[in-house]
């Protein structure tokens, strides 16, 4: 007995580890993760709060207010265009914001800041768009003179951005990524709004929007919770542009908790957790904060999926207030106040994800569940038959078939086949499916969530 435990004892490690699923990290896309750096952060940060107040209605006037700092910007952008050897191409796509009579007083001359790396494949369409906005605020919302550093709203996701290009426009993708901050978010989304009808107008084939907007900040007040080790994403359920016909479906399937922008929320956790170590990404099942929105709003009201990714614990003394010390508090979106370690952590979560997508074939095409009579008769009725055909976009090796509890908010199985049809026996009334493609390299699509096909 005493040898038997003790070779039991000796193996367990190896059995546990058996049990535990590996994950495969590209040897490409995790040096550009270890590429992003806090002191970089921190010195773009650094110039982005000297210029003062980043209002969307401020003076143009050299060194300080928003346009100023569109400038600088777009200069590091033209600087990483040179080193890309020109597949970055940056510019300010301005257009005239008309008064409304509410946040905007008079009509102004504003723009957003855009930086495109174009894919290498020509018949690929699809693009990636990754985004923060420029603009600050602060008690007042007309405020347009008084210091508005905005370090973590949103400074925190510009500089994100910043690195972002930094790193991302050395390398080359199949699809195209585009990088832009907006401005106007604090009157209203007014910039993301210009883009996202824009892009509807040019028919972009927009296959993921990710907005970060606040980062930096790992501490909350009230509770004096510090904690940076988790990152909040949020996600439509019901798109917000949903059809007549796609809620039939949904009520049909019961696919709420699948619309394609909660499956890039799943994409990001899995994504981001795999190259992004001491980090865990929090799925929030709402399209932003409670009774609030983001940039990302105004995608999903066009049909796209977009998604926030936004620090776990917010800090309201630091968030559209006056600099002051009241009651002995210390109120301001100052920078002393960004964790730069999680504020890489968080950048990183992005590169990781872009690179990704971008590298990936596009998804699988007509994904279906079969209900046909051959595919649930007496024998096989407690199986399911899934059926696809390839990819629109770059060549897939093969294909995941993702499995979940009803329950459960992540994939919990994947069975990879290199068919485009995969029976598996396992009961459609207990569990959900989705397919995602995957390229040579490794590299997985977004997941497709199936339709009812006979």
């Amino acid at each position: 007995m005493y040898r038997l435990l003790f070779y039991f004892a000796l193996c367990l490690p190896y059995f546990a580890q058996s049990q535990v699923p590996t994950a495969h990290r590209n040897d490409q896309i995790a040096a550009m993760v270890d590429d992003v750096n806090a002191d970089s952060l921190q010195r773009f940060m650094d110039q982005l709060v000297a210029f003062g107040t980043r209002h969307t209605l401020s003076r143009d006037q050299e060194g300080s207010g928003i346009e100023a700092s569109r400038q600088y910007v777009l200069a590091k952008f033209k600087q990483y265009s040179a080193a890309s050897g020109g597949r970055l191409q940056a510019e300010i796509d301005y257009y005239t914001q008309p008064a409304d009579g509410r946040r905007v007083s008079k009509d102004t001359r504003t723009g957003n800041v855009m930086a495109t790396l174009r894919g290498t494949d020509p018949a690929d369409t699809r693009i990636f768009l990754v985004s923060a906005h420029i603009d600050t605020r602060v008690s007042d919302v007309m405020d347009a003179e008084q210091d508005g550093p905005g370090a973590n709203d949103d400074g925190s996701g510009v500089v994100a951005v910043m690195e972002m290009v930094r790193i991302i426009s050395q390398s080359s993708f199949p699809a195209t990524i585009v990088f832009t901050l907006v401005s106007g978010e604090e009157q209203g989304l007014l910039g993301a709004t210009h883009l996202a009808e824009k892009a509807k107008a040019e028919a972009w084939n927009l296959v993921a929007m990710i907005n970060n907007d606040m980062i930096g900040n790992s501490a909350s007040n009230g509770t004096n919770i510090r904690d940076n080790t988790r990152l909040r994403v949020f996600s439509e359920g019901i798109p917000l542009a949903e059809t007549e016909q796609m809620q039939a479906i949904r009520r049909a399937t019961n696919g709420e908790n699948d619309s394609k922008s909660r499956q890039l929320a799943r994409y990001i956790k899995e994504t981001g957790e795999r190259y992004v170590d001491q980090l865990e990404i929090k799925l929030v099942y709402r399209n932003d904060r409670f009774m609030r929105g983001g940039d990302h709003t105004p995608f999903s009201r066009a049909g796209f999926p977009a998604v926030r990714l936004c620090e776990y614990n917010e800090n309201y003394y630091q968030q559209h207030q006056d600099i002051r010390i009241e009651n002995g508090a210390k109120y301001g979106d100052l920078p002393e106040h960004i964790d730069y370690e999680y504020l890489r952590k968080n950048t990183a979560v992005n590169v990781a994800v872009l690179a990704s997508l971008a590298s990936a074939p596009s998804v699988p095409q007509e994904v279906g569940l079969d209900l046909s009579a051959h595919a649930v008769n007496i024998e096989n009725i407690n199986h399911t038959l899934l059926k696809w055909t390839a990819p629109a976009q770059g060549k897939a090796k093969g294909y995941y078939v993702l499995m979940r509890e009803t329950s459960s908010p992540m994939w919990e199985k994947k069975f990879y086949t290199e068919n485009t049809r995969i029976r598996l026996p396992y009961s459609k009334d207990n569990y959900f499916f989705a397919v995602q493609a995957v390229g040579e390299l490794g590299a997985e699509s977004l997941a497709v969530f199936p339709q009812p096909v006979r």
